[in-house]
């Protein structure tokens, strides 16, 4: 070829390239496809939309579009997108169709512009895509950023939820409640999720690749809960919050401290570290607002009377020594007095027809499952008809629901334990299973999800189905016991159930016979300073004494504790305590034995806040406590935060006294109307959690 052929060649090149299409620019309408997907309220700069649902982008190229113009969107995710793995979607404007079942078609065109709808598959692997426009030779690569969530309000997709307003609750709001206490006295604990707080979702996306899950496995909200009921806690160093327990929180933020998820998960965003401390509530409060902020309905569920049973026979064994008092080393299954969890929703297309719904997750570590600290998702309705083979974890969530309650008295007999049966309690486990109601702000018992009704035919069957699945026996660490005679006479306690701390503690135990003959009863009663994962802080005393029926209906016997008894405790314990009561009976002339228990939870002082504002103009929020205790507070701090108002304010407050009054203010700018919420919470080293909420109304 010659040099003026090639000359030519050049130049027809050249102006080749100058007719070839090229993008100038794309512009997301973030605006316009956020309130159609739900995501306006997310604090992010990028577009966030659903998977299953269409979008629209505009796209400014340097000339009109021509008819044999190819123009191709890329859509990539992961560090080496591959159109192989799935993390690479490349869709073609002119034949509508692309990789993965994704499509697009161009909606009209306006002289250099071109609108476009894009729709993603109803199973498209949720995550953080980079868009790309390829004309020919050309790419545009403007850095625009994606993030596709799952989508509820998609009838295609697995986490489809039919009513709006279970939508409102279980995704779009970012306030609730989590119940704490006991089953006999219950709290509500004010939660701010957050879940569109700044960079909560650049965290949750964090977590998802940290998670090493496959592009496949991104699709499945079943792998996405079970992984990330995982990553909530520290699992190898990669997961949010340390678990601990100690009842010392000095190298980190006591778990009776947060107010909500927000704050945890920006400062883990931030740090790329796990944060100090969590405990069964915040675990759950973090995992909400995860599931929340990717898509998949969430909620969290207090279930009283929370069994952990570690040997899988649905039998939890408490052993009390001859004074009453439990014993720490023989108790290796406990009852929580309250336990909080998880239930998302979905559709188990892995297993068999009938167990979609919600399903219970669970992110405080207790048992291993697959080789790690994980729970669930398990139907709640193969835990109600005793299906405990299904996966995941079924039998242990089976057993903290429906596992029965054994007390053995521990006699020394002879220089060995001898083991004696005291009661069982096939009633005493899963009470008062709460979370927060639909579109209210107050408590749903959900225990009729998770269980038939205590003593029913249909309860029974469960039990009797799931025993068939499991190890269950009248054995305890492979000793024969034997079972006591019926017991003649019946004990209850007579006095406050709810104590103000610095108050002593004033009981009677009520010894009762329905017989006339006269009886002599050995009573031995013990009181003790517990956790509400039933770990025993303190041994505050107890009675040991003989009475004589001689038929009395009834005689009372004091047990008193003095303040100062378990005020000390109180403030070396960063957790917050409750006080058991175990009261044993004998009747010497036949041996029968009698056991009861009583659990008695602290009161506390109140805090006062405003109710009004309006928006875009500052005002004062004003926190007012007096400490109407007879003790003071030591080194008391107070927690606020205000979702779109101020993020978490720690106020240092010192020692307050009796009767004294602090009062703290921080300012408030208001950048949305409508109804938002302040929680405050106090704390010192006498007593943990005061918390209180206000409903805050912020008219235009």
């Amino acid at each position: 070829m010659g040099s003026n052929q090639r000359a030519g060649l050049i130049v027809l090149d050249a102006i080749k390239d100058r007719n070839q299409l090229q993008t100038l620019g794309v512009d997301l309408l973030k605006w316009e496809n956020a309130c159609l997907h739900h995501t306006d309220a997310y604090d992010n700069k990028s577009l966030i939309v659903r998977r299953g649902q269409d979008f629209q982008l505009k796209l400014m190229f340097d000339r009109e579009l021509k008819d044999n113009d190819r123009v191709v969107l890329q859509f990539s995710f992961g560090d080496k997108p591959t159109k192989s793995n799935g993390t690479l979607v490349a869709v073609n404007l002119r034949s509508q169709q692309g990789s993965q079942c994704w499509s697009a078609k161009i909606a009209n065109t306006k002289g250099k512009e071109c609108l476009v709808t894009v729709v993603s598959p109803a199973d498209a692997a949720i995550g953080k895509y980079l868009l790309s426009v390829k004309t020919g030779a050309n790419v545009y690569n403007p850095g625009n950023t994606i993030y596709l969530l799952f989508n509820p309000w998609c009838k295609a997709d697995a986490v489809f939820m039919p009513s709006d307003a279970e939508r409102l609750e279980y995704v779009l709001n970012d306030t609730g409640y989590i119940y704490v206490g006991s089953s006999a006295k219950i709290f509500e604990k004010p939660w701010n999720f957050g879940q569109f707080e700044e960079d909560v979702l650049d965290s949750c996306m964090y977590l998802l690749d940290k998670s090493g899950l496959k592009p496949n496995f991104r699709k499945d909200p079943v792998t996405v809960s079970r992984t990330m009921s995982a990553l909530v806690w520290l699992f190898v160093r990669r997961g949010v919050l340390f678990g601990n327990w100690s009842g010392n929180y000095g190298s980190g933020t006591s778990p009776l401290a947060w107010t909500g998820s927000a704050t945890i998960l920006q400062k883990y965003y931030k740090t790329k570290k796990p944060i100090c401390f969590g405990q069964c509530w915040v675990f759950s409060g973090v995992l909400t607002t995860v599931m929340r902020c990717l898509g998949i309905p969430a909620r969290s569920v207090s279930n009283f009377a929370s069994a952990h049973d570690t040997q899988e026979n649905l039998k939890v064994d408490i052993f009390l020594n001859e004074r009453g008092e439990k014993v720490d080393k023989l108790t290796t299954d406990s009852v929580w007095n309250f336990h909080v969890w998880n239930d998302v929703w979905m559709k188990r297309s892995d297993l068999p027809e009938g167990f979609d719904g919600w399903q219970a997750i669970d992110a405080t570590p207790q048992e291993i499952s697959q080789g790690i600290f994980q729970c669930g998702p398990s139907p709640l309705k193969a835990i109600r008809s005793g299906e405990v083979y299904l996966p995941y974890d079924s039998k242990f969530i089976f057993a903290e629901v429906n596992a029965d309650k054994v007390y053995w008295l521990v006699k020394n007999v002879s220089g060995k334990d001898k083991y004696i049966k005291l009661r069982e309690e096939t009633k005493a486990i899963g009470k008062n299973i709460s979370t927060k109601a639909v579109g209210k702000n107050t408590r749903e018992d959900i225990t009729a999800q998770y269980k038939f009704l205590e003593g029913s035919l249909e309860e029974r069957k469960t039990m009797d189905k799931a025993c068939s699945f499991l190890k269950c026996s009248d054995m305890v660490d492979g000793r024969l016991t034997s079972s006591p005679l019926t017991a003649g006479i019946q004990l209850k306690t007579d006095g406050e159930k709810s104590l103000w701390p610095g108050n002593p503690i004033d009981l009677k135990i009520i010894v009762s016979s329905p017989s006339a003959e006269s009886w002599t009863v050995s009573l031995t009663a013990s009181c003790q300073l517990q956790s509400y994962t039933g770990k025993v802080e303190a041994n505050l005393g107890f009675i040991k004494q003989t009475v004589q029926t001689e038929g009395k209906p009834a005689i009372e016997i004091p047990l008193n504790v003095a303040a100062d008894t378990y005020i000390k405790t109180l403030a070396s314990v960063e957790d917050e305590l409750l006080i058991k009561v175990n009261i044993i009976a004998e009747v010497q002339e036949t041996g029968e034995k009698v056991s009861d228990e009583l659990t008695l939870t602290f009161q506390y002082p109140s805090i006062k806040m405003p109710e009004t504002a309006k928006i875009n103009e500052a005002f004062t929020c004003a926190f007012v406590f007096k400490n109407t205790l007879a003790i003071p507070l030591e080194k008391s701090k107070l927690y606020v935060e205000g979702l779109g108002f101020f993020k978490m304010e720690i106020f240092d407050e010192g020692d307050i006294r009796p009767g004294g009054i602090f009062k703290s203010k921080i300012i408030c700018h208001p950048r949305k109307a409508g109804e938002k919420k302040i929680i405050a919470q106090l704390n010192s080293m006498q007593v943990k959690g005061i918390s209180v909420e206000k409903i805050i109304f912020i008219t235009e």
